[in-house]
């Protein structure tokens, strides 16, 4: 099917003659074929013209969680790339947390063929450690070949210093990205919430911010001893920030991410105990949040990712002790970031990622595949749990009202708009 998007005002930084002006893009088999002022649309050509409309290179996420397989009721792998496609993503990795967990090369074939035919691409990432049980290394390396981009326990912390050193040295023979998940659970045993004034004034065990530096700080001397790339997602605190910024002026390969929800709330909010708002790391203080914004602004933190994350309604309408961590993300992630940053930066925030895990760029450019964003800046919106495109409504976002709203993507042949 050929397309022609009709008057976009094109976000792509990269591209200086083409930013922020008005074109006419027009995609034949896959391949963006032409971007003109006026291009007239040809025989069998669908022709998208669409209110306020932008388009960028496609968005990515590094940590999506569904459910398939072993909790399909939180999410399938169908319905979470639709999800995924509808909130603007072209690509997502992943995450480990499905039971079995991967680490097997059958596993990430199973992953793959699940997720072919829709309009987001699906990159599957295996366990560091066997069943992630943070005891033996999986089978990495025939994961890698099998399509594998990286290795994660998810959010199970690599206790083991000695399980995380060979899995550095491992990987380097082919080249693979390595996961640390950064907290030290013996210091915030039974911890629900950030270590702080309103945990205390709550009467909740806390997580104190030295439950992340110190295992952040662990990490980066065992990768200074080893080599290697290690990636630290979902970072919560200013201080983790600073570990790695001097990490990396020191030569080593690290990178790291935030979340979402890190970016727009802090602990306050938890003052009426609702578990919506319960997620690990857990959200911090203003100074964290405001330091987490300037870094990733600035790219000391590499990207940005919703760390969608859909639970049963069961595992959240519990005792706040007992109720269990993790929000949905993606189709809030633009509407956060536009707020914060406004389109440009929040275009370009998004659109970061591939390249640390081995992936082609998405390009805005003629004789480039089609992977692109289509999106309205401007549309207001609040969530609602009737409007979320997810199976499951464990949403932080619901009843705020947001600004901006993609349309949609178009990746190779296959759109959803």
């Amino acid at each position: 099917m050929n397309l022609l998007i009709k008057s976009a005002t094109i976000i792509d930084k990269s591209q200086p003659s083409l930013h922020l002006k008005k074109r006419d893009i027009l995609i034949e088999k896959g391949l963006i074929q032409a971007i003109g002022v006026r291009i007239e649309a040809g025989k069998k050509t669908r022709v998208i013209e669409l209110k306020n409309l932008h388009v960028s290179p496609g968005w990515f996420d590094s940590s999506v969680s569904f459910g398939e397989p072993g909790y399909e009721e939180r999410e399938t792998i169908s319905n979470g790339l639709e999800v995924a496609a509808s909130a603007g993503f072209t690509g997502i990795v992943l995450n480990t947390n499905t039971h079995p967990s991967p680490d097997t090369s059958g596993d990430i074939v199973f992953l793959k063929e699940t997720g072919k035919g829709h309009s987001t691409s699906l990159y599957p990432m295996g366990t560091v450690s066997m069943g992630a049980n943070g005891a033996e290394l999986s089978e990495m390396y025939d994961m890698s070949l099998s399509g594998a981009v990286a290795f994660s326990d998810y959010k199970h912390a690599l206790d083991n210093p000695n399980l995380l050193k060979l899995a550095l040295l491992y990987t380097q023979n082919f080249d693979a990205l390595v996961y640390s998940f950064p907290q030290d659970g013996q210091l915030s045993p039974k911890g629900q919430m950030h270590e702080g004034e309103v945990s205390m004034r709550l009467g909740l065990r806390g997580i104190p911010t030295l439950t992340e530096e110190l295992r952040i700080a662990r990490d980066l001397a065992i990768l200074q001893y080893t080599g290697g790339k290690l990636h630290i997602p979902t970072i919560s605190t200013a201080s983790s920030v600073n570990l790695i910024a001097a990490a990396k002026k020191n030569g080593l390969d690290v990178s790291c991410s935030v979340a979402i929800h890190h970016l727009w709330f802090t602990d306050e909010v938890l003052d009426g105990f609702d578990s919506r708002y319960k997620t690990l790391p857990p959200l911090r203080g203003k100074k964290d949040s405001k330091a987490l914004q300037k870094a990733l602004a600035e790219g000391v933190i590499d990207f940005v990712t919703s760390d969608h994350c859909p639970l049963d309604v069961e595992e959240k309408r519990r005792e706040f002790d007992q109720a269990a961590f993790g929000a949905l993300g993606l189709e809030e992630s633009f509407g956060v970031l536009n707020q914060i940053y406004g389109p440009e930066v929040a275009s370009e925030i998004l659109g970061r990622g591939r390249k640390r895990f081995g992936l082609a760029e998405a390009k805005l450019a003629a004789g480039q595949p089609a992977e692109l964003t289509l999106f309205d800046p401007e549309a207001e919106y609040t969530l609602s749990r009737e409007s979320l495109l997810s199976t499951s409504g464990n949403s932080m976002f619901l009843g705020i009202p947001l600004k901006g709203k993609a349309y949609g993507i178009i990746r190779g042949e296959k759109t959803s708009i």
